[in-house]
């Protein structure tokens, strides 16, 4: 014979507890669908070309390209043969050729 009177709920710290589970929960799926929202809408833009790339670049033969970074009125490719070459934008003409020296 069992006469304890059955549970009615959760005790109060554990319906708290509950409760913050709930809400974290609730945030977390807010959050991933925010950052899936902005990749989505962001990454058309960034797989766009920059306008100012040269169309093309005319190397000297024989020489393989590693490396490319710009400036504002130039540009420079690093080879495989490490050398640094820098061109001139508006004309593409080679300005300067920098060598590079290996190692310690």
């Amino acid at each position: 014979m069992n006469s304890a009177p059955a549970p009615e709920g959760l005790p109060p710290g554990l319906r708290f507890l509950k409760f913050l589970v709930i809400v974290l929960t609730l945030t977390m799926i807010v959050g991933v669908i925010t950052i899936v929202w902005v990749i989505v809408t962001r990454m058309p833009q960034a797989m766009q070309r920059p306008a100012d790339l040269p169309d093309s670049i005319t190397l000297p033969d024989g020489t393989r390209a590693t490396a490319f970074t710009q400036g504002s009125d130039w540009y420079a490719v690093v080879t495989a043969d490490d050398r640094i070459l820098i061109f001139d934008r508006a004309t593409g003409a080679l300005r300067q050729t920098v060598t590079l020296r290996g190692g310690t």
